[in-house]
């Protein structure tokens, strides 16, 4: 079951694009950084813990590693 990844803080309506930092509790209540400062980290809604919303899949593969071993060590 994926987020619905909501695009504007619930409280001040800013908007969220989804590589901004944004804070959502279990109900996915979402809220910009500002107003959970402002709000200490609890949601109006539901008085449960706001945490850092997970970034969006997209954005996570956009940097690749490589696990392979390079030739160019020696050992």
């Amino acid at each position: 079951m994926a987020l619905e990844m909501r695009d504007k803080c619930e409280k001040c309506t800013n908007e969220l694009h989804k590589h901004s930092v944004a804070y959502i509790c279990t109900n996915e209540c979402t809220f910009c950084h500002d107003c959970t400062d402002n709000m200490n980290y609890v949601c109006p809604n539901c008085q449960g813990e706001l945490v850092k919303r997970p970034r969006s899949k997209n954005l996570l593969q956009s940097c690749s590693i490589s696990l392979e071993k390079s030739s160019d060590y020696s050992s």
